[in-house]
């Protein structure tokens, strides 16, 4: 069994002494999570701060309790506490804590599981942004990870190849419902149990980092697209006039407020940060499918009540405007409030010689917003489509919600990127029509400094450790910058 490169020490320090700097190194997450954990810390409160040279008096001492909390200390609560503190922002201290680990001569379940966490944490801490929105390959993995694993050759093992074949699955799934159906979690678990020892394999552990990025940034997109459906749906039912709802497939009553149903919705967290097991996370993904079959039942009901007594009613009224969005465009006759949807998206019937000219930030904005209120998503689908001045756009289920249901910077900074790539791509197809390119310069020039302070936005997501809005952002910015490609080939 070939096994991780961790460093030794240096000729200059003795392996007492790197053995102490780890300990201080990882030292400050084991005081955390004896806090947190109510756990007694036998060190005194005056000898915590641990010198850099080693203290021999406190070397057993501390190594001892440090072992000890390793034997107490369960993977969901190191989850919770790296997750929700900033402890998870120091390099070195991961690093500390994954070596430590791999050291073990005899390495448990738990240790196991520990490990397989740390190194995705690792990765997800140290991988540069444009990484988040990218097909990850195994050679990716391995260059962020160097400072951990060493050296790892780019040539898979054979017996990875069922996690090869899952993530070329992941590319196909288009909800929740449908990656439940497969047990893809507890196949991904089967792989590392079977594993045995040759999971410690440097090039096994790139491979199953891979697999369980790529895993949950696929269910933070098929769980948005769910969320989006349901805070939609549960909007167009307070706009109907209901004020309880049936939520028996939640697990709730049959006459419950939709005020707690909407805050249960916004307030909707990863399950990630419970007792992470394949069990726990399934149970968490079909109470929010469940929740999504009440809202959706509850919205046949009603809207079939509502056609009864007023069939021409519209629901445009479905969510509320977007903070960021003014009244500029339609007081400049940009687009009709009044008008019926289709007629608010077809072309006029003579187009002038710069058919854009009236189509700014704003308005472009304010069409995306009304087009999506007028026709909520329907029932399974992750993408939705606009259309804007001969521009045919495909949107994600975040950026669908950031702006029919969100607020708050990542949703703004979404919302702008679906703005630039609608005003890039609808420049591209009237340069292509009229020859004319006046507009696509100007879209152009916007893009760019849209790019460049949305790769910013990324970066700070990251480091924030809001891994999901910097997935979606990242993906939203590299479709802004395949529109400009796009462009910059006429």
């Amino acid at each position: 069994m070939t096994t991780a490169n961790t460093p030794a020490a240096s000729r200059a320090e003795s392996p007492r002494q790197a053995q102490w700097k780890e300990a201080r190194a990882v030292f400050p997450i084991y005081l955390a999570l004896a806090k947190q954990l109510e756990i007694q810390i036998p060190i005194p409160q005056a000898k915590r701060n641990l010198a850099e040279k080693v203290d021999l008096e406190l070397f057993n001492e501390v190594n001892e309790w440090l072992d000890s909390m390793d034997q107490r200390v369960l993977v969901h609560q190191l989850r919770h506490l790296l997750q929700m503190t900033t402890l998870n922002a120091s390099e070195s201290g991961l690093r500390a804590l994954i070596h430590r680990h791999l050291r073990k001569l005899k390495k448990s379940s738990m240790d196991r599981d520990k490990i397989d966490f740390l190194l995705v944490q690792y990765f997800a801490l140290c991988a540069a942004a444009k990484i988040y929105h990218k097909q990850i390959e195994p050679a990716d993995v391995a260059q962020v990870m160097q400072p951990v694993l060493g050296d790892v050759g780019p040539d898979p093992l054979t017996w990875c190849a069922p996690l090869e074949k899952m993530i070329e699955a992941l590319r196909g799934f288009r909800s929740l419902r449908e990656i439940l159906k497969t047990d893809f979690i507890v196949q991904g678990r089967k792989v590392k149990e079977t594993a045995g020892g040759m999971f410690y394999d440097p090039a096994a552990l790139v491979a199953f980092i891979r697999f369980n990025f790529l895993l949950r940034r696929t269910l933070i997109e098929l769980m948005h697209a769910d969320l989006i459906a349901i805070r939609s749906g549960i909007a167009q039912l307070q706009s109907a006039g209901q004020r309880v709802m049936d939520c028996r497939h939640f697990g709730l009553s049959s006459g419950e407020p939709l005020n707690k149903i909407h805050t249960i919705a916004d307030e909707w967290k990863q399950p990630f940060q419970m007792e992470y097991t394949e069990r726990s996370v399934s149970q968490a993904f079909e109470k929010l499918l469940g929740l999504r079959t009440d809202v959706e039942l509850a919205l046949e009901k009603a809207i079939g009540k509502s056609a009864e007594s007023a069939p021409r009613t519209t629901s445009t009224k479905a969510a509320k405007p977007l903070p960021v969005a003014n009244k500029a465009g339609a007081e400049s006759g940009a687009i009709n409030a009044n008008a019926k949807p289709k007629e608010r998206v077809s072309a006029p019937a003579a187009a002038p010689p710069d058919p854009l000219a009236a189509l700014d930030f704003e308005s472009c904005m304010e069409q995306i917003w009304e087009q999506l209120i007028a026709t909520p998503p329907s029932r399974g689908r992750s993408m939705t489509t606009v259309k804007i001045s001969g521009a045919r756009i495909l949107m994600s289920s975040w950026e669908v919600t950031a702006f029919v249901s969100e607020d708050g910077p990542s949703a703004e900074d979404l919302r702008r990127a679906v703005v630039a790539r609608v005003l890039v791509t609808a420049a591209t197809e009237s340069a292509k029509e009229t020859g004319n390119a006046t507009s696509l310069d100007r879209a152009m020039n916007m893009a760019r400094v849209e790019v460049t302070r949305l790769q910013e936005r990324v970066d700070v997501a990251k480091q924030a450790k809001d891994t999901e809005a910097a997935v979606n952002l990242g993906i939203s910015t590299k479709r802004l910058t395949s529109a400009l490609g796009e462009a910059e080939k006429l």
